[in-house]
């Protein structure tokens, strides 16, 4: 089983984290409220501190607004180091919205992904189109395919391998799902599947 430490407990985050706990696999949920926070429900995950969600994790996905995610690297890169860093978050409006520069600038240690980010969240909620899964590309290093494979399956995703670096494209699927769901209005409930013959 993987461990995971979801970072940001918000509609994404706590969709995404109580979809890993119920799979089986060990999840903290990193709050600046832990106390208080109610994301976990009854999942089985964890809600804790991020310093002590990071440090418990051998991946770690960042679903905070991507305002804060400067921030949070600041505060918590170091801590990264040879960890599994899923970036989630969209920086919208703007000519690049992953953050890939910006993680390795604060976390040179870490490994990073691309994944979670080219479907709205209703999507992630509810992955099943009258019985197909929707697809969820990503990209992260050939040796974490495993990890993220797994962690797509445990949301009830199909994952789709774009290749290691390819966050460019996966947010090329990100700017499709945009135009398609809502600059032309058909809606947020809309994802992809990918058919080969």
């Amino acid at each position: 089983m993987t461990t995971v430490a979801v970072i940001g407990t918000g509609f994404i985050g706590g969709t995404l984290g109580r979809a890993f706990a119920r799979a089986g696999h060990p999840t903290a949920l990193g709050s600046r409220t832990p106390d208080t926070d109610t994301a976990a429900q009854d999942s089985g995950a964890r809600t804790t501190g991020v310093a002590d969600a990071i440090a418990q994790a051998d991946t770690v996905v960042l679903a905070v607004p991507a305002t804060a995610l400067e921030e949070l690297l600041t505060t918590h890169g170091k801590a990264l180091t040879g960890k599994l860093v899923v970036d989630a978050a969209n920086t919208i409006p703007g000519p690049v919205a992953h953050h890939a520069d910006l993680i390795a600038r604060h976390a040179p240690g870490a490994r990073y992904a691309r994944a979670f980010n080219t479907l709205g969240g209703e999507n992630l909620a509810e992955p099943d189109f009258h019985g197909t899964p929707a697809d969820m590309y990503y990209s992260a290093p050939e040796a974490d395919r495993p990890t993220l494979d797994t962690l797509i399956t445990a949301v009830g995703l199909r994952p789709q391998y774009l290749g290691d670096g390819q966050h460019d494209t996966v947010d090329g699927v990100l700017r499709l799902w945009f135009a398609l769901a809502v600059t032309q209005d058909h809606g947020r409930r809309l994802a992809f599947h990918t058919l080969t013959h």
